[in-house]
């Protein structure tokens, strides 16, 4: 598949995560909602989607969790995706898988001290918006300082039903590890599910003697 065709095909869903994300937020501040986490994969997790991942998810009210994998680099560069927007393309990072969910749309994960417009709050400064237009006067300054270190861009997104994450945590799948935002932004991605799964076993260890 060409780039040209997959950008299209990448622009023309960016509306339709955006009415997915937004809607589950059920109209509050994001402010009020941000409790994001980190799933890590255990050692023993195969799936080939997420074996190694770590992903930094969010628990909207009245929706299931929603979050992208912080760690799994794409062979293309963000310029080959957005050329139109030429802040965001002047990225040298790579373009970032994000999850199986809408592989040919974009979502951004931005650190900002003040709530992008349509956003759904993951951390107490760490947002996920679909809002290439915001993220690119962000970069400009027009709207708000946003610095080029702090965004990162991603293919598709993970999601799951209600009680779906709750049966696969059961089964022991995933670790769930506090978040935060350097692991996102300053972690190489090569690193992050090592040093991620140390601290979950750490922390087993803490609360099982």
């Amino acid at each position: 598949m060409g780039l040209p065709l997959l950008h299209a095909r990448f622009v023309t869903q960016l509306s339709l995560v955006v009415l997915l994300v937004c809607s589950t937020v059920g109209g509050l501040q994001a402010q009020e909602v941000a409790n994001g986490v980190f799933l890590v994969a255990r050692p023993t997790l195969n799936d080939p989607t997420f074996r190694r991942t770590v992903i930094l998810i969010t628990q909207p009210p009245g929706s299931g969790p929603i979050g992208v994998i912080v760690n799994r680099p794409t062979a293309l560069s963000v310029a080959d995706v957005l050329p139109a927007y030429k802040l965001i393309a002047a990225q040298t990072r790579k373009l970032h898988f994000g999850g199986p969910v809408q592989q040919r749309s974009l979502v951004f994960l931005v650190r900002t001290s003040e709530p992008p417009p349509r956003a759904v709050a993951v951390l107490r400064d760490v947002y996920m918006t679909t809002d290439a237009d915001w993220v690119e006067a962000a970069l400009g300054e027009s709207v708000a300082p946003l610095a080029a270190s702090a965004v990162r861009v991603y293919a598709g997104y993970s999601g799951w039903a209600k009680g779906q994450l709750d049966n696969e945590l059961e089964r022991e799948g995933w670790y769930i590890v506090p978040a935060d935002s350097d692991v996102v932004f300053d972690k190489a991605p090569g690193e992050i599910w090592g040093e991620l799964l140390k601290r979950a076993m750490f922390r087993n260890t803490q609360h099982n003697p």
